[in-house]
């Protein structure tokens, strides 16, 4: 009998927390051995694998872009993706409908319409050049689930209503600020949120008002979840990281999510030709950035090495740093950006995600006085901006414990004897469950994903580790509370 599992992962980085277990569960069935399993009515191939499946490509192809998958927050595409899943939601017996942010939800109220309510979900936006999988099988499992409840008849004897929301916007691609659409149901976005520019510096505001979506201030707000009427928040997302994939089990409950910030640089020095300013006498942007970039990875390779033990950081905190923190410059562009002029401005993105709060705003701190520092030995004027900031979120000790074991009950009923324990996961990567633990207690199921890749069209999925998180879904709503 193998121990408890606890892994932190973040991409290509893996700190194992506890004993690392190594289960046999792979998942990959031989063709007799899946023949046999789908002969078993209680498994619903048809349904949690092959339509699941034919659903992620089928969502997968609708992109603005045509040689790779882009949705962003109602572009053409994402508008098209919301009456697909509005009407795979209709065949999952749900009522359905689309608020005032973009969100698409399907709702079954049950026997006992007044009680609080489950909510499921993820989002349907994607990053550019993304994979099939990311956000869209945490909506799909969830209205496969539900779909076999429906078909079985079991439907409108849930214990509590169930929703299913599909979010508008978790990746932040369009309008740089992530969670739009979880964000306004948890009630942690200003009304100021509608004025917010894109690249073409349309609004929010304007871009909804586009899509037919006339949204004010007042209606914004009141998309906020009364916290009274939501019993949880569960969600179904691939791993993005390569831990489970590793210890050979398709599934892994989520014990809690590293906090984030995104920082936006500007950088303004004085732009000139190549040829004709000495080096001397240049105040480039570009170097100064460059200074500021590779300061920051070294701050975040060695933690220990730059942030001091006072009240801002405490030893605890430039441990867990050591381990946990990750930093990104992710976006940089230049004006005017031609090879024989010297720029005159450099704007980039700092993307730093730690799991403990309180060392990530100490790193913060440090790495802000110290890009200052760098602007003022080089002349330059620099500009800091918090686009983003999220802090670290725990589980529900009671929803991850419920997770464990339907994702348990899942993979016995698949694989027959199973000994070891589903292992338990923290995230390094953000998901809707961030901001949803604003409004409610909130649970996560890790899916396995091949070599831990995402954001890219190589991310990928098994069609059977598919049917497994549906069938883990399926079995958490059978025994809902």
């Amino acid at each position: 009998m193998s121990s408890a599992t606890t892994i932190f992962f973040n991409h290509s980085c893996i700190l194992l927390l506890c004993l690392l277990s190594t289960p046999s569960w792979t998942s990959s069935f031989s063709g007799s051995e899946t023949g046999d399993l789908e002969k078993r009515g209680d498994l619903f191939p048809q349904i949690l694998r092959d339509e699941a499946v034919a659903r992620l490509h089928e969502l997968g192809k609708v992109s603005d872009a045509s040689g790779y998958l882009e949705r962003t927050f109602l572009s053409p595409a994402s508008l098209r993706a919301i009456h697909l899943i509005q009407k795979w939601m209709e065949d999952a017996g749900l009522r359905t409908w689309v608020d005032q942010m973009g969100n698409v939800h399907g709702r079954v109220e049950g026997p006992n319409a007044n009680a609080e309510a489950l909510l499921l979900g993820s989002h349907m936006d994607t990053v550019v050049d993304a994979g099939k999988f990311d956000g869209s099988l945490g909506i799909i499992s969830a209205i496969s689930a539900l779909k076999v409840m429906h078909d079985n008849g079991k439907l409108q004897k849930l214990r509590r209503p169930v929703e299913v929301i599909a979010f508008c916007d978790e990746e932040g691609v369009r309008f740089q600020s992530t969670f739009l659409g979880s964000g306004a149901i948890a009630g942690i976005l200003p009304a100021t949120t509608l004025e917010i520019p894109d690249k073409r510096n349309a609004t929010v505001r304007e871009i909804l008002k586009e899509s037919s979506i006339e949204t004010t201030e007042e209606s914004f707000l009141q998309l906020k979840y009364d916290p009274k009427s939501v019993w949880g928040y569960v969600e179904v997302h691939i791993e993005q990281g390569p831990v489970l994939e590793q210890v050979g089990f398709p599934l892994g409950v989520v014990k809690g999510i590293a906090g984030q910030t995104r920082l936006k640089v500007t950088v303004r020095g004085s732009q000139g030709h190549a040829g004709t300013v000495p080096m001397s006498m240049r105040q480039d942007p570009m170097v100064a950035a460059a200074e500021q970039i590779v300061l920051m990875e070294s701050l975040c390779k060695h933690p220990e090495e730059y942030l001091s033990y006072d009240g801002r950081c405490s030893d605890s905190s430039v441990k867990s740093l050591s381990s946990s923190l990750v930093c990104t410059v992710g976006e940089i562009s230049t004006w005017p950006s031609a090879s024989n002029v010297i720029p005159g401005q450099v704007t980039y993105t700092m993307d730093i995600r730690a799991i403990d709060d309180l060392g990530r705003e100490a790193v913060i701190y440090d790495l802000s006085n110290r890009i200052y520092q760098i602007c003022d030995r080089r002349s330059v004027s620099c500009i800091i901006e918090h686009k983003h900031n999220a802090g670290a979120v725990i589980c529900d000790s009671g929803l991850s414990s419920q997770l464990k074991s339907a994702a348990y009950s899942a993979l016995k009923r698949m694989e027959g004897d199973i000994q070891e324990e589903v292992p338990t996961l923290m995230s390094g990567a953000g998901h809707d469950a961030m901001a949803m633990s604003h409004l409610t207690k909130v649970g996560m199921l890790f899916v396995r994903c091949r070599g831990g890749i995402s954001h890219s069209p190589e991310e990928h999925v098994l069609d059977n580790d598919v049917w497994a998180a549906g069938l883990a879904t399926l079995s958490f709503l059978e025994n809902l509370q």
